[in-house]
């Protein structure tokens, strides 16, 4: 069972490359659109795998309220782009919370789930009003529902491989290579 467990959470977390064209959110800002779109830029999948196996090393309360803050800010974020408020560094931003968040993950920082909430909260706004910023005029509820969507199975992804791997005797081990690799792409990001 749990070697099923491991293989269905390494499945679902390899599954989140584009399996279908992304749509051009200004044309299209429909749910499929939406949700496309956070699968669509290795950037996003990372910090949402990243989150999820954050959780899951924290473990209790923070399974859910991990992931739920990073989505809830995020919304919040896209609602900020939406109404045409500036925020400045969002790319930038979303670059460190790669780094970062593997990070945490690396080194299998333990903050109280409060932190660790504000941390996720930080990074969501950025993400949040990326999407929001490339919408442009289409449907912003469809979109806004679609990428919602799209990131909490990424984030219930890295939980379940988290939980997976965590069951192994080795799986402190592999969690902190998985954000040690993680941290090294978003390296490898600001650079390409």
């Amino acid at each position: 069972m749990k070697r099923r467990l491991l293989l269905a959470a390494v499945a679902l977390a390899a599954s989140t490359a584009p399996a279908f064209a992304h749509l051009d959110p200004a044309e299209h800002g429909s749910l499929m659109a939406g949700f496309t779109h956070p699968l669509s830029g290795l950037d996003h999948i990372l910090v949402m795998i990243a989150v999820g196996l954050w959780a899951a090393q924290i473990g209790g309360r923070a399974l859910w309220a991990v992931p739920s803050a990073f989505i809830g800010t995020m919304a919040f974020g896209f609602a900020l782009a939406m109404t045409g408020v500036h925020l400045p560094f969002v790319e930038p931003a979303i670059l460190a919370s790669v780094v970062t968040l593997g990070l945490l993950v690396a080194m299998a920082v333990r903050l109280q789930t409060a932190a660790c909430v504000a941390v996720v909260g930080v990074f969501a706004l950025f993400h949040g009003y990326a999407h929001g910023g490339e919408l442009g005029a289409a449907g912003a509820l469809p979109f806004s529902a679609g990428f919602v969507i799209a990131t909490a199975l990424l984030h219930v992804a890295g939980i379940g491989l988290g939980l997976g791997i965590g069951r192994l005797s080795s799986g402190q081990m592999i969690s902190r290579i998985l954000g040690g690799l993680t941290a090294f792409a978003g390296v490898a990001l600001i650079f390409n």
